[in-house]
């Protein structure tokens, strides 16, 4: 038997088979961490990539939901680790979800829909809004919102161009 090293590549494409993909050629291939810049307020995050979750997750502090105008909506805060900025966003929820942690509670979140740039690409996903103070990426991307704009290589971080910038005129995937 050689000694010859494999690296093995796993594709992910959302639930599809690599033969279901609409154009794996306009995919990306990410690391399991990479930079990403949220255009709202202007902030870049760094991001990890699990294939593993189904939802996305942004680190959010003082979350207050309201209703206003027949709609629900929710303020928070989100802070720029390195320099201790806070930007307080508005947004309309899309939804609540309840989400299972690992010793088996049930944690309930507000979803909004964030504009995110990552890889030089830009896209609108769901993202819920949880305290990740403990967690040492402050967004986590998960299966849907990575299925269409990515294939990540589990062996690799930080593979994306850091194309992001506050006055990009980046084209939004929906």
């Amino acid at each position: 038997m050689n000694n010859i090293p494999i690296k093995i590549f796993c594709i992910f494409l959302g639930g599809q088979t690599l033969s279901a993909a609409a154009d794996t050629a306009d995919l990306k291939i990410l690391g399991w961490a990479e930079n990403a810049f949220l255009p709202g307020p202007g902030l870049e995050v760094m991001a990890k990539l699990d294939t593993g979750a189904e939802t996305s997750s942004l680190d959010a502090r003082v979350i207050k939901k309201f209703r206003k105008g027949g709609k629900r909506w929710v303020r928070f805060a989100l802070l720029d680790r390195d320099s201790g900025k806070e930007y307080v966003l508005v947004q309309e929820r899309v939804r609540t979800i309840s989400v299972v942690q690992h010793d088996g509670s049930r944690q309930t979140r507000p979803v909004v829909l964030l504009q995110i740039c990552i890889g030089g690409q830009t896209f609108e996903t769901e993202v819920s809004l949880i305290d990740r103070s403990e967690f040492s990426y402050p967004l986590l991307l998960g299966r849907s919102a990575l299925g269409s704009i990515a294939l990540v290589d589990p062996g690799s971080e930080f593979l994306g161009e850091r194309g992001c910038v506050p006055d990009s005129k980046q084209e939004v995937r929906p």
